[in-house]
Formats: C-alpha cells, sequence, structure tokens
C-alpha cells in the first residue's frame, strides 16, 4: 500500500510546492482537492482550479509526479450532488463533470465525492432522487474511463441542524444504492465515521471489499465525559468541533485499530492508497503544524502497510 493525504490540509500551498514537500518526507500518493476557488464548503481547497485547468497543464503535472515518485490517488470534490436548491444542485453536478474532465487528463481512475441530500425529502425519498441525479453522472465518468466514489461521511447538521446532510452513511443505505449503480461506483471508506456511529468498521470490509475503492485514514477520539452529558446525539444534536462527545483525530491518536484495520483490508485484496484526511484540530491552524501533523499520520501507518 502506498501513503497519502488529502491536500486540503496544505490547502494554502501551491500544487508544486505541496508535490515537493510530500515526496521528501515519503509521502508516495496525493488525493487532490478541486473545489471551486468559491465555495462553502468547510475542510475544502483548490489545489487543482478545474476552470483553469488544460490538458497542457495535466502534461506537466504527470511529468513532475513521475519524476518525484508519486501518484494522484484521487480527485477530490466532497458537496451536494442533490441540492434541494435546483440551481445549487446543477452548479455541482456540472463542476463535478469538470473534475472527471480533468481526472480523465491526468489518467486518474478515481473521483471522489458526497451523494449530499436534499432536506426536503426523507431519506428513502432521496434514495429515489439519487438514482435520477447520478445515473448519467456515473455514465459520464465512465465514458472517461474514472469512477465515482462516495465518502461515508454523514454530515450532520450541513443542510439544517440535526439533520443528516449526506445519505450514504450505513451499509443499509450502501447496500440499496450498490444495488442500483454499476461496478465502477463505489466506496471512500473512512472508519473514523462509521466508529462514532456505533457501526462495526471491520465488518464492512469483508462485505464491501469489491467497492471499496480508496480509503481514508482518519482517526476518532472519544471524550467519555461529553458523551455522557450529551448522548449520542452530541451538543445539542450539531456536530461542532471541539464541543462534541467525538472529535477526529490523526490516525493513532484515537479509537480505530489500525493494525487490525489495515490488515483486513489487506486480507480483502485492497491494495492501494492510504490516504490521510487531516481534520485534527491540535495539529492544525499553520501549514506548519499541519506538516508536522502529516509527518505524524505518516510514520504511524508505515508500521502497519
Amino acid at each position: 500500500m502506498k501513503i497519502g493525504f488529502l491536500t486540503v490540509a496544505l490547502g494554502t500551498l501551491r500544487l508544486e510546492e505541496i508535490v515537493d514537500w510530500a515526496s521528501s518526507v515519503g509521502f508516495e500518493a496525493l488525493e487532490i482537492a478541486a473545489w471551486p476557488l468559491s465555495n462553502e464548503r468547510d475542510f475544502s481547497a483548490t489545489t487543482i482550479d478545474v476552470n483553469t485547468f488544460t490538458k497542457e497543464k495535466a502534461k506537466d503535472l504527470k511529468v513532475l509526479l513521475e519524476k518525484k515518485g508519486m501518484i494522484i490517488s484521487s480527485l477530490a470534490y466532497y458537496d451536494n450532488n442533490l441540492d434541494v436548491n435546483l440551481e445549487k444542485r446543477r452548479f455541482v453536478n456540472e463542476h463535478l463533470k469538470k473534475v472527471i474532465d480533468v481526472a480523465s487528463w491526468l489518467g486518474v481512475e478515481l473521483v471522489g465525492t458526497f451523494v449530499g441530500r436534499d432536506v426536503s425529502k426523507n431519506v428513502e425519498e432521496n434514495i429515489k432522487e439519487f438514482e435520477k441525479v447520478f445515473k448519467p453522472l456515473i455514465g459520464y465518468a465512465e465514458s472517461k474511463n474514472v469512477r465515482l466514489m462516495i465518502e461515508n461521511c454523514p454530515m450532520v447538521g450541513w443542510q439544517e441542524p440535526e439533520k443528516i446532510g449526506n445519505v450514504f452513511y450505513s451499509p443499509q443505505i450502501w447496500r440499496e444504492i450498490f444495488r442500483i449503480t454499476p461496478d465502477s461506483f463505489g466506496l471512500n471508506l473512512d472508519p473514523s465515521h462509521l466508529y462514532w456511529l456505533g457501526i462495526d468498521y471491520m465488518k464492512v470490509i469483508e462485505e464491501f471489499s469489491n467497492r471499496i475503492f480508496h480509503v481514508h485514514a482518519k482517526d476518532v477520539e472519544v471524550k467519555d465525559d461529553l458523551l455522557y452529558n450529551q448522548g449520542i446525539f452530541g451538543y445539542f444534536g450539531t456536530n461542532l468541533h471541539g464541543k462534541s462527545w467525538w472529535e477526529y483525530r490523526l490516525p493513532g491518536f484515537g479509537e480505530i485499530d489500525w493494525s487490525d484495520f489495515i490488515r483486513s483490508l489487506k486480507k480483502a485484496g485492497y491494495d492501494f492508497v492510504i490516504s490521510i484526511e487531516h481534520e485534527d484540530p491540535v495539529w492544525s491552524g499553520t501549514v506548519e503544524k499541519s506538516k508536522k501533523g502529516l509527518r505524524m499520520g505518516l510514520e504511524f501507518l508505515k508500521e502497519f502497510t
């Protein structure tokens, strides 16, 4: 397996700077952020601006990556593809197509996104909406030799307080969505979300092994005193960093058993990239702190990969 990271953590740096630094400290892969320059998402970045990126730039980047011994594991654009506002939904869907185009130019097989949610509808109705919206998106990706994948973050409170914002969050829903999608549509598996939701993050590897396209390395710390005070619904039903009973951490600083998790991935046949998604509030705030956190995550994961 190769170890990489999502470039959101170094979002203020140019792509060339990120490649130079990442290769110098031992990373072998990058999951490159491709949000629009202007967007409303937290934890987002525009490491590649797909609106100005060209095939010539793609050629230059491929040369740089080969020189540095690195690969791009995925392009990342996690936004609400089912937005209740149809104008916003159309924008997100069209931007996703541009990300797919750039991935195709770069020879990158994977693009990650969210399903999202139409907050005017319940989960069952959103699955029907998913089929309507994603069938053409999956087809478009296939026509470009790209596979779409969804991260399993529930995004509580994203559109409305206390509501799940990304309906692709549990095995029950994955089964239903995978039942109506081709094998080219899969999962960017993040165990941190499963842990705090009370879902067995080991069991899903065996059941969904053929749909695991990519893996996020993000840990989660449970704060027992806050869990006692708040209960599982958290800080008045919302997930605010530092206020809820759980908090995302770098690998090794939380509850995930990375040794067993990675061993199970290997047993299931997964041998691609483990990508650190750095949302650890202890090791963020400045580029240097984020770099130190990423290096710590890299050294920790090396033991198991």
